[in-house]
């Protein structure tokens, strides 16, 4: 009878705790590390983001492919959520763009972009329109504050703390026990890959893997980069958002997403910097100005926390598998897209790993690069 080959997993951040999951549950010795104390310092930008599942939305400002993914993700999502061990809030009621007066011509921007998109991938829902009165019907909440808007349809969210907890929840049912505290080197990860005939390594560190990136060939475009992005949440029992909700703006717009309980994930900064302090004066008060032109009623809402995490982000802003050597994945790159793509990343992933070929990843266009590329590149 054949065994399923180990796998060391170096961090336990989305990415990591995904495939984390389906390997054991496929039968694999799974070894998960993580250079954090413990969950609450460990998952970088996947504790702090909003979690937005939005592919449309996104289109205005990343490429086709990314899009691809994205919209690949959804119902992908719903099925990775209701496979765990523990509930997980998820959404699918739509994006809510708004807009006021003054950036009526970003909203004309903004809608011919999306319009492209979906001439390009037909299987994205249009844009709606909606009139005064139609917003009033679609997003009560907001009724009276602005007189146009557009709907996104099908498009979602999740509680991103929710799914990091119940992913490790699933993982010790699965007797799978992470080992905190505990950082290590691509190099040093090869060196217990040694020790395992047939074992597999993904590397899944984020900005982490900094230091092992650049050693990678050609085709990853280039090293690692830090951009930061600051997030306030926000409980406002006063604001009844049914889902999440974009204000356009020429310089800073923003995001804000609803979870259970009138808790609201606000942010929109992007900050070419690993810079890794807590969130700045400035960026602070434009999240929380845009958040109360939006609905009035977080003046009276309490911060619970002000954030600052970097993504880790390749220089074309697109993410990338490469197989530095037989069997060591790395796994990068995936910058503010984290949620909206991780299905099709790790699906690909998976499907390498068990079956040696990449048929998802070149349909997404997802950057997935065997080991036999890898070294075709490195020829002289």
């Amino acid at each position: 009878m054949t065994t399923s080959p180990p796998v060391l997993i170096l961090g336990a951040g989305l990415m990591g705790r995904l495939l984390a999951v389906t390997l054991a549950r496929a039968g694999h010795r799974v070894h998960l590390v993580d250079a954090a104390d413990g969950p609450s310092q460990a998952g970088g930008a996947a504790r702090i983001a909003a979690a937005m599942l939005a592919p449309l939305a996104e289109s205005a400002v990343t490429e086709p492919n990314v899009v691809a993914m994205g919209r690949y993700g959804l119902p992908r999502w719903r099925a990775l959520c209701e496979g765990l061990d523990q509930p997980v809030f998820f959404q699918q009621n739509g994006t809510l763009i708004l807009w006021h007066r003054q950036d009526a011509r970003e909203a004309v921007r903004f809608e011919a972009l999306l319009r492209a998109t979906t001439e390009r991938l037909p299987e994205l829902p249009a844009p709606q329109p909606l009139d005064a009165a139609a917003l009033a019907t679609v997003e009560p909440a907001v009724a009276g504050r602005f007189a146009q808007a557009l709907y996104l349809p099908e498009e979602g969210q999740l509680d991103n703390r929710q799914l990091l907890d119940a992913l490790l929840a699933t993982l010790r049912s699965c007797g799978v026990t992470v080992q905190w505290s505990t950082p290590m080197t691509l190099a040093q990860a090869q060196d217990w890959q040694r020790d395992h005939p047939g074992a597999w390594v993904l590397d899944c560190r984020g900005l982490g893997a900094k230091a092992d990136w650049p050693s990678a060939p050609a085709p990853t475009a280039g090293p690692l980069r830090g951009v930061r992005g600051e997030v306030a949440r926000v409980y406002a029992p006063d604001v009844t958002l049914q889902r999440p909700t974009r204000l356009l703006h020429p310089r800073y717009p923003i995001y804000i997403a609803p979870k259970p309980n009138h808790l609201f994930v606000i942010g929109a900064t992007e900050i070419e910097s690993d810079d890794l302090s807590p969130a700045s004066v400035r960026s602070t008060l434009e999240l929380l100005s845009a958040a109360y032109a939006v609905h009035p009623g977080f003046a009276e809402g309490r911060v619970l926390e002000l954030g600052a995490q970097c993504r880790p982000t390749l220089p074309d802003n697109l993410p990338a598998v490469v197989e530095a050597a037989p069997r060591v994945l790395q796994i990068n790159g995936l910058y503010r897209h984290g949620y909206l793509i991780s299905p099709a990343v790790h699906d690909a992933v998976i499907e390498y790993l068990h079956g040696g070929t990449v048929s998802l990843a070149q349909r997404l266009g997802l950057r997935f690069v065997p080991a036999r590329q890898t070294a075709a590149c490195c020829e002289p």
